[in-house]
């Protein structure tokens, strides 16, 4: 047991640091406390000091990268600038992000039926903080400023996040190269469309 709060701290932030790389290769099912303790090299009973349950750890880890998350696409709501420059920002940070965070992103709809009751309403209402109810922000801001048509502006931040898990998919991110061409897709095809007698043309 580990009575030094320093290195227990130090501990837990590893053993989360493992599961995610656990948790984004297999299924939630697959992974076991067992592989988690393996690979943080501690024992099993050093993994339950620290988390009381797989599902325990899960929901800690997951909880911790959406409040990272939502401080770091804060920013972009926050900052100055046109809907299509914040949103621009707020899509570079998350284009920039190793993939791993950014996988970690998609675990919550991947596994959210494993859960049920106050944590399935925990991992569901963060997800949103971090993600979906900023970009709505920020379109709601562009609607109100007459630079987006009027529109459902929750619908159209989900449709933004789609398009978004598009272009960080394998073969887009072949078939497009860099984060700055993967960038200027998202935004061309949002804001312009693909109709010819759109000023942009999507890439």
């Amino acid at each position: 047991m580990l009575d030094n709060p320093t290195r227990s701290e130090a501990t837990a932030a590893r053993i989360i640091a493992v599961a995610k790389g656990l948790f984004v290769a297999g299924n939630y099912s697959d992974v076991t406390t067992d592989m988690i303790a393996r690979a943080a090299k501690i024992t099993k009973g050093g993994l339950y000091h620290h988390f009381a349950s797989k599902e325990d750890l899960y929901v800690a880890m997951m909880l911790g990268d959406f409040d990272d998350k939502r401080r770091l696409f804060g920013q972009s709501v926050a900052s100055p600038g046109t809907c299509r420059d914040r949103l621009a920002r707020l899509t570079s940070d998350y284009l920039e992000l190793p993939s791993q965070d950014r996988d970690l992103t998609h675990l919550v709809r991947r596994d959210i039926n494993t859960f049920s009751g106050r944590e399935r309403t925990r991992l569901i209402n963060a997800y949103q903080r971090a993600l979906p109810r900023q970009i709505e922000t920020i379109i709601s801001d562009g609607i109100r400023d007459g630079e987006l048509a009027a529109g459902n502006a929750r619908i159209l931040a989900w449709s933004f996040v789609a398009l978004v898990e598009v272009v960080i998919g394998k073969y887009a991110e072949k078939e497009l190269g860099s984060t700055g061409a993967q960038l200027d897709h998202v935004l061309n095809l949002f804001f312009d469309g693909i109709s010819t007698e759109t000023a942009g043309r999507a890439t």
